[in-house]
């Protein structure tokens, strides 16, 4: 039986699956930063704010009753599906720019998906809180696993872990249509034209690159935690 520190701190699985994969996850913030920030100093031909063009795409898919309000912070835009409100940040609900466009379309996008019952995002939903849950309880069942040396505790805690891991992946679709929906939007609106729609694209790309690397994370963690752990429960 390996000791308690072996588990909970450095391992060969450690340097192998994590250290990569946080390193992938540092890549994809700083691109989706940086591309954020260059698109952000280009306005568009049209001059159209972000929230705007929200609205835009909410109109073009007849998608009514949706409020769109200003949050605080940057890069803090999301749709609350149980407020059915659209919260763009600062950098974005009075911007012309063209990442400010991007992004907003594609809040509008979660909108339209929950208007229209998109499937994946009706799955999402249902296994989110099971997924909050997993995500807090698992570390501290594998602790307790360990401290008391019954795995049956340990496995629960990787079993937990896991629904969070499903979650990440059922997000990813959501994520990608969400993006596509607002690319649709805002060529079938005018927002932008052809030239600054490359650059929403690369915006948009650069944002979900970063839920492919949360989800990288997550498998490689998930992985060493098997990797620890299965022969344990043989033993």
């Amino acid at each position: 039986m390996y000791p308690f520190g072996y588990y909970i701190g450095f391992d060969q699985w450690y340097f192998i699956l994590i250290i990569p994969a946080i390193i992938i996850s540092l890549i994809a913030q700083m691109k989706v930063k940086s591309t954020f920030a260059k698109y952000s100093k280009i306005p568009t031909m049209r001059g159209l704010t972000g929230a705007q063009a929200a609205e835009a795409v909410l109109r073009k898919n007849g998608v009514i009753g949706v409020q769109i309000e200003r949050v605080s912070g940057q890069l803090t835009d999301h749709y609350d599906p149980k407020a059915n409100v659209i919260r763009l940040s600062d950098s974005v609900y009075q911007s012309n720019s063209i990442a400010a466009v991007g992004v907003a379309a594609h809040e509008a996008g979660h909108a339209v998906q929950y208007a229209e019952e998109y499937f994946p995002i009706k799955i999402r939903g249902v296994i989110y809180p099971i997924a909050q849950a997993g995500s807090y309880l698992s570390w501290i069942l594998i602790l307790f696993g360990l401290f008391m040396n019954f795995s049956g505790l340990i496995f629960a805690g990787i079993i937990a872990f896991s629904a969070a891991v499903l979650f990440q992946l059922i997000t990813l679709p959501t994520e990608f249509n969400a993006s596509k929906r607002a690319i649709e939007g805002i060529q079938s609106t005018y927002s932008l034209d052809e030239e600054e729609t490359k650059g929403a694209k690369s915006v948009l790309t650069a944002a979900a690159m970063t839920y492919v690397a949360a989800v990288i994370v997550s498998l490689a963690q998930l992985l060493r935690l098997l990797l620890l752990f299965g022969g344990r429960r043989r033993n």
